[in-house]
């Protein structure tokens, strides 16, 4: 099968939405499971940007992966770039043990596409929102606690979570800017 391009990650889960995503948009998006070294920075956009470019020098194909950080106001931005190290940790009975009133938060996505060495173009957006007082489901991630603003229910209870989340605000700016690329230069 022929791919428009690739995306990099070891999570099966993030994959299966991100492909239910862009597949909307007409992209052919093909999985390649590498497990890459994800620096520890303060920045969603240097992380993405580093994977990107590992990828892409490990496979020479054009490439996206995904950073994506739960940014928690009362805890000063935490988990913020963390969040898969706290996820692993802590979980997220560990978040909600963390809180008492103040629970805004944004959960921000960053997508680094990168087709040839050194060059990477990133795309990112961000939902406001906060942090239940309980969890939601088991699905992965953050999505049992997280409740975009404007909803009364978490990511995980929303049957429209893929029109309306981060990943998917971010991979809508990738899509259109790749297929207008597309366009434009008959690739």
């Amino acid at each position: 099968m022929s791919y428009d391009v690739f995306f990099v990650s070891s999570n099966k889960h993030k994959f299966e939405e991100v492909e239910k995503i862009v597949s909307k948009f007409g992209l052919k998006l093909g999985l390649l499971k590498l497990h890459l070294q994800e620096i520890q920075a303060g920045d969603l956009e240097d992380i993405a940007k580093h994977k990107a470019i590992h990828a892409f020098s490990l496979c020479s194909k054009p490439v996206i992966v995904e950073d994506a950080g739960l940014f928690i106001k009362s805890l000063h931005g935490f988990p913020g770039p963390y969040s898969s190290y706290v996820f692993d940790t802590i979980g997220n009975d560990g978040i909600l043990k963390l809180l008492d009133v103040k629970r805004d938060a944004i959960f921000k996505s960053v997508i680094a596409y990168c087709e040839r060495s050194g060059v990477v173009h990133l795309f990112g957006a961000s939902v406001s929102g906060i942090i239940s007082r309980k969890k939601y489901g088991t699905k992965w991630g953050f999505d049992p606690i997280f409740i975009p603003r404007g909803k009364n229910k978490p990511y995980s209870k929303l049957a429209e979570k893929n029109q309306i989340s981060h990943r998917y605000l971010a991979l809508e700016k990738f899509s259109n800017w790749y297929l207008n690329k597309k366009k434009s230069n008959d690739l």
